[in-house]
């Protein structure tokens, strides 16, 4: 199979033309609360995204007691696994959750752990497959998400050249289109790390659609990747910065995310939109008369007086004598007195 620089996820094209697919990160964040699981939904779909996003974690398909915390926050869990477990939802739960999303208009997505977790969202029937850098040599799972053809959107936060081009030459041989994020798998990462030259890297390098999966906590990668013409943004969220919670210092506010979906709109239109400068400067002739300037008399002077060149100026508006012409009125006679306060015209000159 060769590679697509577009695809779709459900009835929403990625890459092309379109707008930027605009992913509102969830992962923890609801701390193991269903009922703060489908808030986080409601938020995001008033912000304007495209897409929302969890994690299916199930602890004892991906984790052992020995896992332990990459931050230490929790004041219930002994380690990760028990944090993994404290994070689950039954079947019937991730329905409710999808059914939600849908019903909102959302893009439901969840990045899977484990063959488990990917035969769990499978029963859901999710459109299309998130796998963390964590998982991109994984062959079990990659293995199992293979048979659905299903779009894949990977994340490579962890890895080298050698392992990304390997990587991508697997899905050559595969049915299922695949999306490429730059991330850096810090939490939060600064700004000197998130890697702009390796998105434009990855545009280069491969045809497929190329997004920005962000962990700073601010807005400015996110900006700056679409305006690069980034197909896909990923970004951690949350309902405020002093919330519980081991990404919040890698999220933005929901507050912010709707800004960012706005620039997504903002951002498409212009991409979409060329402006032909010929055409445009036609269409602003009365504003250019207004903005530009004419030649006029410094001071007021009378009928016959032989123009000099310290005599002369120009004003506004710009429908008089074009102020490119001025030394072609250097010697001509005025007609009729003449005011500093009006426009000179070749009709008052001789």
């Amino acid at each position: 199979m060769t590679l697509s620089n577009s695809f779709t996820i459900q009835d929403r094209l990625i890459g092309g033309n379109q707008s930027c697919f605009l992913i509102a990160e969830v992962a923890q964040s609801h701390d193991g609360s269903l009922g703060f699981a489908h808030s986080f939904i409601d938020a995001a779909a008033d912000a304007g995204v495209d897409a929302i996003k969890f994690q299916t974690h199930i602890a004892s398909a991906e984790s052992t007691v020995d896992e332990q915390f990459r931050i230490p926050f929790s004041y219930e869990d002994k380690n990760r696994y028990d944090y993994w477990k404290r994070m689950e939802f039954t079947l019937e739960q991730w329905n409710g959750l999808k059914k939600h999303a849908v019903k909102r208009n959302i893009i439901f997505l969840s990045s899977i752990f484990s063959v488990d977790a990917a035969e769990l969202m499978e029963k859901i029937g999710i459109p299309a497959w998130k796998i963390g850098s964590g998982e991109i040599n994984n062959p079990q799972l990659l293995s199992r998400i293979f048979k659905t053809d299903k779009p894949i959107l990977l994340s490579t936060g962890m890895s080298d050249w050698k392992e990304i081009d390997d990587t991508v030459k697997k899905f050559q041989k595969e049915k299922n289109p695949l999306a490429l994020f730059q991330c850096t798998s810090k939490y939060p990462s600064n700004l000197s790390e998130v890697g702009l030259n390796i998105f434009d890297a990855f545009k280069k390098r491969y045809n497929v659609p190329v997004g920005l999966s962000d962990h700073s906590g601010t807005l400015f990668p996110s900006l700056a990747a679409m305006a690069k013409g980034s197909s896909l943004i990923e970004v951690h969220v949350t309902f405020h910065k002093s919330i519980f919670g081991p990404d919040v210092s890698a999220s933005i506010t929901l507050e912010e995310l709707k800004m960012l979906a706005q620039a997504r709109d903002a951002f498409h239109v212009m991409q979409v939109c060329p402006v032909d400068k010929n055409k445009m400067a036609a269409e602003l002739s009365d504003m250019r008369n207004l903005f530009n300037k004419s030649v006029a008399l410094k001071n007021d002077q009378s009928a016959g007086t032989i123009l000099t060149g310290n005599m002369l100026t120009t004003k506004k508006p710009g429908n008089g004598i074009p102020a490119s012409d001025l030394n072609k009125c250097i010697g001509k006679v005025l007609k009729n007195d003449v005011s500093a306060t009006q426009l000179l015209s070749w009709e008052k000159l001789v």
